[in-house]
């Protein structure tokens, strides 16, 4: 027997997720009043909905700069989305603030795992292969895998935890902005300045 969806059931799961009251109000039916479930389907409905936008071109967006108090970090970074509408919108503003005080805080190198050169991820690899000599070769390579997995969220700024929200990554925060937006968005470039390096 399902619960029977309220009307405040369907506002406290917006105001959790995000997501339009006509999707929440379908997740929760679809898990039967469960509030855990209902977000994990809204999740996985963004993922799929940002997926599908992906291919989309973004020509619009925001070059955003942030200066840390004492003038000693500074950031500048471009995100883009398919339309000027959106890239005036304040929720879109915010995001947009909110990735320079990440980067400002978390020093990333790079936008994403595609951007790593090789050298630098061979030199991680053989790093953590030598941190591990004498186990058996297939509990080396999980280990390796591990050990990069630890340096991407470190250097990459879509794998890092969201410093707002540390139970999330960028990238998971970023597909949810896609689908609750409704566009492709995409972190273009930035760059880190801080006195001294």
């Amino acid at each position: 027997m399902s619960s029977p969806i309220t009307a405040q059931m369907v506002a406290d799961l917006r105001e959790k997720t995000g997501a339009g009251l006509l999707d929440c109000k379908k997740a929760l039916t679809e898990a039967n009043g469960n509030v855990e479930e209902a977000i994990t389907i809204l999740r996985k409905k963004g993922a799929a909905s940002a997926a599908k936008k992906a291919e989309r071109a973004t020509k619009e967006g925001l070059i955003e700069s942030y200066i840390h108090v004492g003038g000693k970090v500074g950031v500048m970074i471009e995100v883009n989305c398919e339309t000027d509408f959106v890239a005036r919108n304040d929720d879109f503003k915010v995001f947009v603030k909110d990735l320079c005080l990440q980067i400002a805080a978390a020093s990333p190198l790079y936008v994403s795992r595609t951007e790593v050169p090789e050298a630098d991820l061979q030199k991680e690899r053989d790093i953590a292969a030598a941190q591990v000599q004498g186990k058996p070769p297939a509990a080396i390579q999980k280990i390796v895998e591990g050990k990069l997995e630890k340096y991407f969220s470190t250097v990459c700024l879509l794998d890092q935890p969201f410093v707002k929200q540390p139970e999330k990554t960028i990238q998971e925060i970023l597909t949810q902005k896609i689908a609750t937006i409704g566009e492709n968005l995409q972190v273009r470039r930035f760059i880190r300045y801080q006195v001294g390096q």
